[in-house]
């Protein structure tokens, strides 16, 4: 049994914090540009054209991408050959967590109390960790800081079944029509359908990491993709919501098997700076 110590967690943690918030992926940043060519509007090209120059700064002066650095949350595939020693895994996370925020100069956004109080934790923590058990002898964190302006605009609902399809097109387009410019456009969208409320909420969010542009295996559910992500393109939203033929870079879409009278939907929008990274230990 491969034995991986806290120590090395937390230091990974508090270096996947900084460069998330540091660094886009190649990914994204290939398809912000085929955005920028294919974008017909002149202004929201000159949009995209700050983004990109956002981009480009961040990078060279390691610094946040965005002034709302998110709140930290962290996916753990945790192989069942692993065992974790020196300590509490949560307790790594959350030390990596609260050295990377503070070294890196990022904003501190979670608080307590969230109905009432909502006093600062000061330290970004505690994360929201996300894990599940996998084969083998490694582990796999990503960080993947979450802002407000996007996570605000989750939507889920549970459909009826004779919806179908189309039920589910309709649901996901009118969510990114009526969040409008509030999360940050061109988004990724992440959709989860079936399960139960919570595994489709789960599976949105988890389609976020996925590379973007990269289609589904299954190609009926690649086909929905694409056909969501041209009905999205095709509300005219646009870069920073000034109008436009891009809208969303990509639709990722998960599935899971649902209870016969459900049809579980949720949508979990990701702003243009889509930021995770990850570390296989």
């Amino acid at each position: 049994m491969k034995q991986i110590s806290t120590a090395d967690i937390t230091e990974n943690v508090v270096r996947l914090c900084k460069e998330a918030n540091y660094f886009l992926r190649e990914d994204v940043l290939a398809a912000l540009k085929e955005a920028h060519d294919k974008e017909e509007s002149p202004v929201a090209r000159q949009v995209l054209d700050h983004i990109l120059q956002n981009a480009e700064i961040a990078a060279k002066e390691q610094m946040p991408l965005c002034q709302d650095c998110g709140l930290a949350i962290v996916f753990i595939d945790l192989g069942q050959d692993v065992h974790v020693t020196g300590g509490d895994l949560y307790e790594a996370i959350d030390e990596g967590v609260r050295q990377g925020y503070a070294d890196g100069y990022l904003r501190k956004s979670a608080v307590k109390q969230p109905f009432s109080a909502r006093v600062n934790t000061r330290d970004n923590t505690p994360a929201i960790v996300h894990t599940r058990i996998v084969p083998g002898d490694r582990l796999r964190i990503t960080v993947a800081p979450k802002g407000g302006g996007s996570e605000n605009m989750s939507r889920f609902a549970v459909l009826k079944p004779a919806q179908g399809r189309q039920g589910v097109i309709d649901f996901v387009v009118k969510a990114v029509e009526e969040a409008g410019s509030n999360p940050c456009p061109p988004t990724i969208v992440g959709v989860g359908i079936g399960g139960s409320a919570e595994k489709a909420m789960i599976l949105a969010k988890r389609a976020l990491l996925r590379t973007v542009g990269e289609p589904s295996p299954d190609p009926e559910i690649a086909e929905l993709e694409r056909e969501l992500l041209q009905r999205i393109n095709d509300t005219g939203v646009g870069s920073g919501g000034v109008g436009g033929t891009i809208t969303s870079l990509a639709v990722h879409v998960e599935t899971h098997p649902a209870h016969i009278a459900s049809l579980p939907v949720a949508v979990n929008l990701q702003c243009h700076s889509a930021r995770h990274k990850e570390a296989v230990l």
